[in-house]
């Protein structure tokens, strides 16, 4: 067994959550779960999918199984599910915290079409694609921008890949409304963090009203320039927002769990979705800290 890969524990607890195959016969030359560990492998590593080492199988048996389970929603059902069990286990702890990371895009995203449903294999699957397909210009050249919110175990709920010029605070919303854990038995889906912490790009007025509504709280430290228009208004300029510098703290591990994303072409915004939902599901088994991811 190389590095990184399944071992026979989480192997066992991965198995049963696994598609059921509908045809009858010989087994398949190369097990599911050594495809899976190739999988793992190119997405820990980031090598191209042809430098995938043989011992995992062909190349392209690799990103077949990969391709045909992100477009059928395979990888994202297999994320909500083991959730779902964490949750039950009490293994999530509702203290997220939410964070974004730019991500350079790959040269050859440039060259691609602009047009998805004109490319040779249209992207498809169960994501939307938007129309700037999560690749824009910003000081880093060309970009895209993963927001995540991840719990205090490191362990992230929630996903929002945007273009790399776009702003971090309108995306608080969004990534914190795509937060939904459904329940093993009865009862809704969770969606409600006990609290929110994330840095001062996140401190408008908007973000603190969406968490009051919600009945949600917070620990994000105050702008300087809001506080000092808050002096000069004196009285009614209203109480400060409550901050609490110990807590602030616990939010490194979204330091941890965030990690470069090197993009791979136009077109496939979806993909990196969909690796980002493969190492989380298997991140969800090996209970540690999430390595950096590539694309």
């Amino acid at each position: 067994m190389g590095r990184g890969d399944l071992t026979d524990e989480q192997w066992a607890m991965l198995e049963p959550l696994l598609p059921k195959g509908g045809r009858a016969g010989r087994p398949p030359v190369w097990p599911r779960r050594r495809l899976i560990d190739g999988i793992r492998f190119r997405v820990r590593t980031g090598v191209p999918w042809r430098d995938v080492p043989a011992e995992y199988g062909p190349w392209g048996r690799v990103y077949d199984l990969f391709r045909r389970w992100q477009r059928n929603g395979t990888w994202q059902r297999l994320l909500t599910r083991l959730q779902s069990l964490a949750d039950a286990k009490g293994a999530i702890t509702w203290d997220l915290s939410v964070d974004s990371t730019v991500c350079r895009a790959h040269q050859h995203a440039a060259g691609a079409r602009k047009r998805g449903d004109l490319q040779k294999e249209p992207p498809g699957g169960v994501y939307t694609e938007p129309i700037d397909h999560g690749l824009g210009r910003s000081r880093g050249g060309f970009t895209t921008k993963l927001h995540l919110a991840v719990e205090q175990g490191q362990k992230p709920m929630s996903i929002v890949v945007t273009a790399g010029q776009r702003g971090d605070s309108p995306q608080f919303e969004p990534v914190l409304a795509k937060v939904r854990v459904p329940r093993i038995g009865p009862g809704r889906p969770r969606v409600l963090p006990n609290r929110v912490r994330a840095d001062k790009t996140y401190a408008s007025r908007r973000n603190r009203a969406y968490l009051r509504r919600r009945g949600i709280r917070c620990t994000i430290p105050d702008k300087v320039d809001q506080a000092r228009n808050r002096r000069k208004l004196g009285s009614r300029g209203g109480r400060p927002p409550r901050f609490d510098p110990v807590d602030y703290r616990e939010r490194h591990a979204v330091r941890q769990a965030r990690g470069p994303l090197r993009g791979d072409r136009a077109g496939r915004c979806h993909q990196r979705v969909a690796l980002t939902c493969i190492f989380v599901s298997i991140y969800e088994l090996d209970q540690s800290r999430v390595d950096n991811t590539s694309r």
